[in-house]
């Protein structure tokens, strides 16, 4: 049964309405301008310090149980503990705010590691059991504290909203599932160019947080090298991954170890 195709007055006020959504949505958007302290970065960012933290305690323990709990190896999770803490307090990350926590996961097939928002950072068991020594978990851990004091979980948020908020206009102002679906590709390329920026960022603070508490950067390489052969041959190409290939980062890596040893660290 077909449905009823709209009036003339009824696709105009759709349309209207659908105008008001999108300027709402973009005004929103772009009025959360801030500059991340630590970075100089300007963001955008739709919540606060204090709802990040919540945020992230509150998916914690429904992460956890995604990749098969918390590890039972009480010596390798206090050597996760003892190199997080010692990152945090030998760098900016000490003075953020934010509440971090380090969790070794038992999921022993997925080779990852990765922050919520607020300070809740993971690795899994797969990922710990093939580093060869503690600079290289030290690299994997500035890492993701990289992302939780760059805010990258908060600029997705905001982002996301900004995307759902464009979408949703569409869709009312066309009533046409196609327009739809192509906004929301749009969106998923915009969203995975950006993650791509993020992770490079995060490897540059990594570097950063390595050489403030001691550790040698370049074992970060290392790290890169794992995740490479982790991947296997039937990995699909950069451009469509939210993080760049691992190979592609070992220039970065050494810029940033230059950046930083010229300036004293």
């Amino acid at each position: 049964m077909y449905g009823r195709r709209r009036s003339g007055g009824s696709t105009k006020m759709m349309l209207i309405i659908g105008l008001v959504m999108a300027g709402f949505s973009v005004m929103k958007y772009f009025s959360s301008a801030t500059v991340n302290e630590l970075t100089g970065e300007k963001q955008y960012i739709s919540i606060t310090k204090e709802q990040e933290i919540a945020l992230g305690l509150q998916s914690a323990p429904r992460m956890a149980q995604q990749h098969g709990g918390l590890l039972p190896d009480q010596e390798a999770q206090d050597l996760v503990d003892k190199v997080g803490a010692r990152l945090v307090n030998n760098s900016e990350a000490k003075n953020t705010g934010y509440r971090f926590e380090f969790h070794l996961l038992a999921d022993r097939k997925m080779v990852n590691a990765f922050a919520l928002p607020g300070g809740q950072i993971f690795i899994t068991e797969a990922l710990f059991a093939q580093l060869h020594n503690e600079d290289q978990l030290a690299g994997v851990l500035g890492h993701e504290i990289g992302h939780v004091v760059a805010r990258h979980s908060a600029q997705r948020i905001a982002k996301q909203e900004l995307t759902q908020g464009l979408t949703g206009a569409a869709v009312l102002a066309s009533g046409d599932y196609n327009t739809a679906e192509a906004a929301r590709m749009i969106g998923n390329v915009i969203n995975m160019k950006y993650g791509r920026d993020q992770e490079l960022e995060c490897d540059d603070l990594g570097v950063r947080f390595m050489l403030r508490a001691g550790y040698d950067p370049n074992q970060m390489k290392g790290v890169m090298e794992i995740l490479a052969a982790s991947a296997g041959p039937n990995r699909q190409p950069e451009f469509f991954s939210t993080h760049p290939n691992p190979e592609n980062r070992l220039e970065e890596i050494d810029n940033s170890i230059k950046k930083y040893r010229a300036q004293g660290l």
